[in-house]
């Protein structure tokens, strides 16, 4: 195994990616190509959903968050193994639906939700709005008036945490574009605004801390504000949530350096800090919803690129380009994230060259990783990036008019098409 249950080596010397060749598997799809282990994608469903029941219990579940990824293929996985979902624009609703998912089993998400967004997603009977501010609040409202529908909502609220993560994914601070602050009182007043609004229906509270965080003490000292925030507003306003919402962030082995984290073990050591604060608060334990996203589908994904030129300056660095880059991948230009890189054609071999991982966009930044040490790469050989199943082909893009690359399915019962390759009439389909 390396670095996931998902990776491993064969006999030819090859990495392996859910039992299959991964050279095999570049020769038959091209590349550059994601590959997802659809069984690892529903073994975390089905962990999730078992340690909130044994945890939590009634209708607590976790949400899976669909900014990660977000396809159709994957939606039915969702569907099938009953998860609910966190949709964050109309784009990833409509997807959802197209799965055959329940949009009274969604969330709808999003800081700056436009009044056709909001339409939209009023018409199509989402379940609950998470509303992010009095603006969107007072819009929501009045066009929900318009449908005849009570909508049912969560606030957004920023309990002022930093979990000390990379500034660009950090969420949950006063000083942030989400929610609103229990420090500056503003919480409590849009709290108050949507207990008057006539087509709203209040059922809780959402917060949301930040991403990639391995330790617990971040969700317990959320848990711990929002529910005292509870318990405030119950003393203050008469008004007692029957949900909480704490996000998603939990953190993923990108790396051999980073911790490997038990997310059951978390998930009960939350329900602990939750149970143990609402017995000193008096107050009940709401359902607790959370948003798992990366958590669940990163660590299963995969993309295989094929080199290109091996440029070596002595004295100074080396390079391996590959056919993709940060069309593909943007994580490491936008937030300098750590990958484990493989030369899947000779994963047996001494990973003894140390290199920067180039892409082929003309972008001096378009790298995926640096100062990586590989088995010593020639012209054609596949190269892997590991954890690559969130935040890539979601943020990936047509820079340098690059078709972005197909996405694949991998089970036991074969390798399915979730996305075609892009085809370049693809691009040119929406010019005029």
């Amino acid at each position: 195994m390396i670095l996931h249950p998902s990776f491993d080596i064969n006999g030819s010397g090859h990495l392996t990616v859910c039992g299959r060749d991964a050279v095999e598997l570049a020769k038959e799809y091209g590349t550059p190509a994601i590959f997802i282990d659809e069984d690892a994608v529903r073994s975390a469903c089905r962990m999730y959903k078992d340690a909130f029941a044994r945890h939590f219990g009634g209708a607590s579940s976790p949400v899976y968050a669909g900014k990660a990824l977000c396809v159709k293929k994957l939606y039915e996985i969702l569907r099938e193994e009953d998860m609910m979902a966190d949709c964050v624009s109309p784009g990833e609703i409509a997807t959802a639906e197209a799965a055959g998912f329940d949009p009274g089993r969604v969330f709808f998400h999003g800081n700056n939700k436009s009044d056709d967004d909001i339409r939209y997603a009023v018409s199509r009977g989402i379940g609950h709005f998470v509303t992010d501010g009095v603006d969107e609040l007072l819009a929501l409202d009045r066009i929900a008036g318009e449908y005849g529908v009570k909508q049912k909502i969560l606030l957004r609220i920023a309990p002022g945490i930093d979990p000390h993560t990379h500034k660009k994914i950090v969420t949950g601070s006063v000083d942030s574009k989400f929610g609103s602050a229990i420090e500056t009182g503003q919480a409590e007043a849009v709290v108050r605004l949507a207990m008057t609004l006539p087509n709203v229906e209040l059922d809780g509270l959402h917060c949301h801390v930040g991403s990639q965080i391995f330790d617990t003490e971040p969700f317990t000292d959320a848990a711990d504000i929002m529910l005292r925030f509870i318990a405030h507003i119950k003393d203050t306003c008469g008004y007692e949530g029957t949900v909480l919402n704490l996000g998603g962030g939990f953190g993923v082995r990108y790396t051999e350096d980073d911790p490997a984290i038990s997310y059951e073990e978390n998930i009960g050591l939350v329900a602990d800090e939750i149970d143990r604060t609402c017995r000193e608060l008096g107050i009940d334990r709401p359902t607790i919803f959370m948003e798992p996203g990366r958590s669940m589908v990163a660590a299963a994904g995969v993309t295989l690129y094929t080199a290109g030129s091996v440029k070596e300056i002595p004295g100074f660095r080396n390079y391996v380009s590959v056919d993709g880059g940060m069309t593909d991948n943007p994580r490491y230009t936008l937030y300098q994230s750590r990958y484990t890189v493989v030369n899947a054609s000779r994963a047996s071999s001494p990973a003894d060259f140390e290199t920067t991982v180039a892409g082929r966009c003309c972008e001096s930044g378009d790298l995926l990783a640096e100062n990586v040490k590989i088995a010593r790469p020639e012209r054609g050989d596949v190269i892997a990036v590991l954890v690559t199943g969130a935040y890539n082909y979601s943020m990936a893009s047509n820079y340098n008019r690059v078709p972005r690359p197909p996405v694949m399915f991998i089970s036991k019962d074969g390798i399915k098409t979730a996305v075609r390759r892009e085809t370049l009439d693809d691009m040119l389909a929406l010019d005029e």
